[in-house]
């Protein structure tokens, strides 16, 4: 087969180049020269040379340097998405050239002659899903030639094989070894189920089906743990003073609590509780789509789904990220929903950490690669990214977390969810391969140092050009109700998406008619693959030509490979193998429920006091600043973008220079309505250290704030729980869960707030060679998305005029256990954990709603890390104006005025004229005059006649805006 090789340089750098092959039986030069000069390069900035590839014919290279160097050539592993050559296969056939069956690319990185092969290789490429060949330029051609050939060449045809596992004969041990070497993730109690099963049936289970039963009862797709009967245990604990209003905390004082399914007792029930005595139908649907979805007006309803994609971001950071916008996505159009909106929240190791464990990637590089696949996706797709946060902290070293949410509008009622026997099983998009297999339950064990060479394959590439074609179709095909039901193909692949819509019917798959993107995959693969950009439909027989007529004309795949049935069972076939014969009811029902076990000790560091009498106010404001977690995110936000639709009205970045840090970002759904969305997030997860209760009761508060102090209805807002711990079988971990998962109740049903959906993932935990774990701090994201009744009064954080007075709405306590003060090492972390006073914070939050709607408030800023200080400092620096703050009229340590991060306060600018009416709205509530806009850019604060404070915005800017500089932002990714 003729295989040409396609050299792209930069004419302004040497490197890196882009090679491309181009290969096929009756590829010819001219039209390779046709594809090289319309398609894969740009003249005015690139040059190009192609040449052909043949054994024993030397390679020509006029991008090489003429001196020594070493040159790394990097291309994706076989049968691992490459969506920048399968564009420029596509790009060939729209330019008429038929020729190439093949097309992959590569990068090619010159580099200095002494440098270590090996080492270049793992700085400059990621091994699961990368293959590199590396040589000294002036080296024979043969070695490449063969790397060449071996990237293009076909895989050789295996033997289609359903293997039997014995299974009935095995004692305890062998079925966890079982368990184990299959990466099953099941333990001894499901594997016996598993076992007494296939007993009964008197026979031992096919490999496809003990994967498929392994994937569904997996923690990612049954959410095991959170349906657990947990066994609870601890010290006993004094109450807060206004006790009513923590019953589920109450219940856990008592010492011990038997707790059947946190998921029912505390989430669903929260929601509940709080939608009791309403009566407007303003949440549709909760915990049982794949979004939670609201009204939103009459003729319309959103829906939003955060996910997470740690365990693949922590191997190969770009793709886990990449596939992690395009799972979430594929969830709002799981509901029929229009994607309208993403957000990232994103927690890394410390950007100046040492080099990390065998088998970790530095925090850096992590970082690095999820930002660029989270930019990837999204932009691609045409879909802002419109808010998030970026936390660093040695905890997620081993282990980051990768939040990602999407938002999406429909017509109302138009998410069909009726699936009917007979209905046509329809799989769309992308082929499926090799790449994703076990991510389920991949992603139910904690990594080690050896897991990226265990389960690579369970690592994917995303390839958002299919996702967005496939998008537009879906969205017609709704329209045309040419469907009864759909979902996506995530986790466990079609084995999840089929065996969950015929969950209460039945199901019968052919297995040789899903398009795959190569031979040689098993049956049992192609059942569990999880290859990206692939969504299931059920569709009547009288509308399948209509949607696959539709799909043709849309150059999107779509494939019959079965049909829904009325008998109760899942079966897959091969053409003639039998994959999988099961029991629905035993598959989605048979699962032991888990008895887990949970003893919680209170932290000894909440009862010590921590000295401020060293804090310097100055050195901790700047040192506060130029904390990761606190300083501008602006040059990662940039690479995002937030614009496209033309809906965002407030945007990640405001103030006179837009370099502020919004508090939430507010977009418009529909163009002729002026009712908006507001979308914040909370997430403290140096609080969990301390206790999960509080820490969980301070995300609600902070997403809360973070809503209302853009113009969000409080009364109007919804949220979502995406909790991320460490292995819930250890006793210390399981109890902090249901310690968060209670102050998620008391939370939701003193704020009003129903929670719409939800995600865990557990086992965040890094074992190294000698046994040692380390598990992530507790961390709850609570992401809020909140009705905004006009966004013609919503209101920003940046100060916009010299002589506004400044207020304090909400009450300051000397809290600093978990704050950012600590992290920065001005003084112990210890003391009072910030606690959210919920019989204050509710009124306080709809009474400044009322003064926003009113048009009292010209600037709003909630107060979060590091406290009063640094949220007057981000004011300043947003509004490139000064503020004069006099601390004398709160009785309370200036230190800690200053940097306590108590919860439920805003710093507010108000205009003198309507000084009196703001003040009188808020009456009654802790209010507190504070100080003055100024036009002198300068932060000053005064306690006393004692000038605690006078730092200029530009110097405060500095510190703020190169607190991330050491973070590599990639313009593209291979």
């Amino acid at each position: 087969m003729p295989l040409y090789l396609v050299t792209v340089a930069s004419r302004a750098a040497a490197s890196p180049q882009t090679l491309y092959l181009l290969a096929g039986n009756e590829l010819v030069p001219a039209a390779v020269s046709l594809v090289v000069d319309q398609l894969l390069h740009d003249p005015i900035v690139q040059q190009a040379h192609w040449q052909v590839v043949e054994e024993n014919r030397p390679l020509t290279d006029p991008f090489l340097p003429a001196t020594e160097a070493l040159v790394l050539e990097v291309a994706y592993r076989p049968g691992v998405t490459d969506s920048e050559g399968e564009s420029a296969l596509e790009g060939a056939r729209r330019l008429g050239v038929r020729g190439i069956e093949h097309a992959r690319a590569l990068r090619r990185y010159l580099l200095p002659p002494e440098t270590d092969p090996a080492q270049a290789a793992a700085d400059l490429s990621i091994d699961v899903v990368h293959t590199t060949i590396a040589y000294h330029t002036g080296q024979p051609h043969a070695a490449r030639t063969a790397f060449y050939t071996m990237l293009v060449a076909d895989p050789a045809p295996a033997k289609p094989v359903v293997a039997t596992v014995p299974l009935r004969a095995a004692d305890d041990a062998e079925l966890l070894e079982i368990s184990r070497r299959g990466v099953l993730a099941l333990d001894l109690a499901e594997m016996r189920a598993i076992q007494a099963y296939f007993a009964a049936q008197g026979r031992d289970p096919t490999d496809g089906e003990l994967e498929t039963i392994a994937q569904t009862w997996s923690e990612h797709c049954s959410h095991k743990t959170f349906k657990a009967r947990v066994q609870y245990e601890q010290p006993p604990e004094e109450l807060p003073a206004n006790a009513a209003l923590h019953p589920m905390l109450a219940r856990l004082a008592t010492g011990k609590a038997d707790i059947d399914s946190l998921i029912r007792t505390f989430l669903m029930r929260a929601t509940e509780q709080a939608l009791a005595g309403r009566d407007d139908a303003w949440v549709l649907s909760a915990f049982v789509d794949n979004a939670g979805i609201l009204a939103f007006g009459h003729d319309y309803e959103v829906s939003y789904k955060v996910e997470t994609h740690n365990h693949p971001s922590a191997l190969e950071p770009f793709g886990g990220a990449n596939t992690g916008v395009g799972g979430v996505i594929r969830d709002v159009l799981g509901v029929s929903a229009r994607p309208i909106a993403n957000i990232d929240v994103l927690c890394f190791g410390m950007p100046d950490a040492p080099p990390p464990p065998p088998g970790v990637l530095h925090p850096r590089r992590i970082a690095s690669g999820v930002v660029a696949g989270v930019r990837d996706y999204g932009n691609k797709l045409g879909i802002p990214t419109v808010g998030g946060a970026v936390l660093f902290d040695p905890g997620y070293t081993a282990n980051p977390l990768v939040y990602c949410g999407t938002v999406g509008i429909a017509p109302r009622g138009m998410h069909p969810r009726n699936v009917r026997p007979g209905d046509i099983i329809v799989v769309m998009g992308g082929r499926t391969g090799r790449d994703g297999i076990h991510g389920a339950t991949f992603s139910s064990i904690e990594l080690t140092h050896t897991t990226a060479s265990e389960v690579g394959s369970a690592v994917q590439i995303g390839d958002p050009i299919t996702e967005k074609k496939m998008l537009d179709v879906l969205l017609q095909a709704r329209d045309a109700q040419l469907y009864s039901a759909i979902t996506d193909c995530g986790a466990g692949g079609l084995s999840s998406a089929v065996g969950e819509m015929g969950a209460e019917l039945g199901a019968e798959v052919h297995l040789e008619h899903v398009p795959c993107k190569y031979a040689g995959l098993q049956p049992w693969e192609i059942w569990l693959s999880e290859a990206q950009e692939r969504m299931v439909l059920a569709v009547p027989p009288d509308r399948l030509v209509a949607l696959l007529t539709l799909c043709t004309a849309e150059e999107v795949e779509a494939t019959p490979i079965g049909r829904f049935t009325d008998d109760g069972r899942l079966r897959v076939y091969y053409h003639d193998l039998a994959v999988v014969d099961l029991d629905m009811d035993f598959l989605h029902e048979g699962r032991p429920q888990r008895i887990l076990n949970a003893r919680w000790e209170p932290s000894p560091a909440l009862g010590r006091s921590p000295a401020l009498a060293g804090v310097q106010p100055e050195a901790a404001l700047l040192a506060l600043l130029a904390h990761p977690s606190i300083a501008s995110k602006e040059r990662i936000i940039r690479t995002y973008d937030h614009e496209v639709g033309g809906g965002t009205v407030i945007k990640p970045l405001v103030g006179a220079s837009l370099a502020g840090p919004s508090d939430a970002a507010v977009i418009k759904p529909v163009p002729h309505d002026p009712a908006g969305l507001a979308l914040g997030f909370g997430i403290c997860p140096r609080y969990g250290r301390h206790d999960p209760y509080w820490m969980a009761l301070a995300a609600i508060d902070e997403a809360l704030r973070n809503v209302v102090a853009v113009g969000g209805d409080p009364d109007r807002t919804a949220i979502l729980d995406n909790f991320c711990w460490g292995d819930p079988k250890q006793p210390d971990r399981m109890a902090g869960l249901v310690r968060a998962a209670a102050a998620c109740y008391d939370g939701a049903v003193a704020f009003g707030t129903p929670f719409i959906s939800g995600k865990d993932s557990l086992n965040n935990e890094y074992r190294d060679a000698d046994g040692n774990r380390v598990a992530i701090p507790p961390t709850l994201l609570i992401s809020a998305l909140s009705h905004v009744h006009d966004i013609g009064q919503c209101v920003t954080m940046d100060l916009k005029q010299a002589g506004d007075v400044i207020y304090l709405l909400g009450a300051t306590r000397a809290e600093f256990a978990g704050s950012h003060l600590a992290a920065v090492g001005m003084i112990e972390d210890a003391g009072a954990l910030p606690k959210v006073d919920l019989a204050v914070a509710r009124t306080t939050f709809r009474a400044l709603h009322r003064a926003i709607r009113a048009g009292l408030v010209r600037a709003c800023h909630d107060l979060s890390e590091g406290g009063l200080a640094v949220a007057a400092a981000e004011m300043a620096i947003a509004g490139e104006l000064g503020m004069h703050l006099t601390l004398d009229g709160i009785d309370l340590d200036p230190i800690a005025l200053l940097f306590s991060e108590t919860p439920s306060r805003f710093l507010i600018a108000v205009d003198p004229a309507q000084s009196a009416a703001f003040e009188a709205m808020l009456a009654g509530l802790p209010l507190t005059r504070l100080g003055v806009v100024t036009a002198a850019p300068e932060v000053q604060a005064v306690w006393h006649d004692q000038t605690l404070i006078n730092l200029p915005v530009a110097q405060l800017r500095a510190v703020w805006q190169h607190g991330l500089d050491v973070i590599s932002v990639k313009d593209e990714e291979l």
